[in-house]
């Protein structure tokens, strides 16, 4: 059995939305093209625009699930909601514009499908082509990797990529609290809490976005993240990052 048919219908997609009225249809259009998905769970975080409205006019489409927080709570919060409601093999996280290509999903997942990790980074830094970067944003995210590397002893090139794809029972016995994007140290921190679990990183491709264009994360994100690296590499116990031990999760 090919990879295509092996992972054909078994992912989960969980999409996050904020203000993305411009671009939500077409990545819509884009993550339901693949093969790879089985369903998007669509989370509406209290968006001002018509996002909303726009996801909407898909309620009737039988493999997107809409779901709608009417207060912004942030990224975290929307991603925590939809891990919850997955219900393939398989969930990966998809941002609601054009920074990550659906088209790498068969890439990331499979490693999944050979079972040889439980969670696989794509990682924008592993020597991929694509258009010049933000010189301050890429270091920014690298120190940031160096730091949570560090702390977590584990060796990952980009941390803070959108692309992190899970075992499903593996994403849903973590216990997760981060409502803003802490969520991307947070999930990382607590996996590597666990040497059972198998973390590996594929590259992908990568089309960035300025702040003109709905770019989301600012320095002060930046800086809040010292601190979820150290609150959760440190100061989290392995106890109160999951919910069952893993030889009950992991069969």
């Amino acid at each position: 059995m090919d990879n295509n048919s092996a992972s054909f219908g078994r992912l989960s997609v969980v999409m996050p939305v904020y203000n993305e009225e411009k671009s939500i249809l077409k990545i819509i259009e884009q993550v339901l093209a693949r093969p790879e998905v089985g369903e998007l769970i669509a989370v509406n975080d209290g968006s001002t625009d018509k996002s909303y409205e726009v996801l909407l006019t898909l309620k009737d489409n039988p493999k997107i699930k809409i779901l709608n927080q009417e207060k912004n709570k942030g990224k975290g919060a929307a991603i925590i909601r939809g891990f919850a409601e997955a219900t393939k093999d398989f969930v990966i996280i998809q941002d609601a514009d054009f920074e990550y290509n659906p088209e790498d999903y068969a890439k990331v997942l499979a490693p999944l499908i050979a079972d040889k990790a439980d969670v696989v980074y794509g990682s924008r830094f592993m020597a991929t082509p694509g258009i010049v970067r933000f010189f301050a944003h890429e270091m920014g995210n690298k120190v940031l990797t160096f730091c949570s590397n560090f702390f977590s002893d584990i060796h990952l090139s980009d941390m803070e990529t959108c692309y992190k794809c899970f075992k499903r029972e593996v994403i849903q016995n973590l216990i997760l609290t981060s409502n803003r994007f802490g969520i991307e140290v947070e999930l990382t921190a607590k996996l590597a809490k666990f040497r059972e679990i198998r973390i590996w990183e594929e590259p992908i491709s990568y089309n960035p976005r300025g702040y003109c264009d709905g770019k989301k994360i600012t320095w002060r994100d930046g800086v809040a993240a010292f601190w979820h690296i150290l609150n959760f590499n440190v100061f989290t116990s392995k106890e109160a990052s999951i919910k069952k031990a893993w030889k009950d999760v992991l069969k």
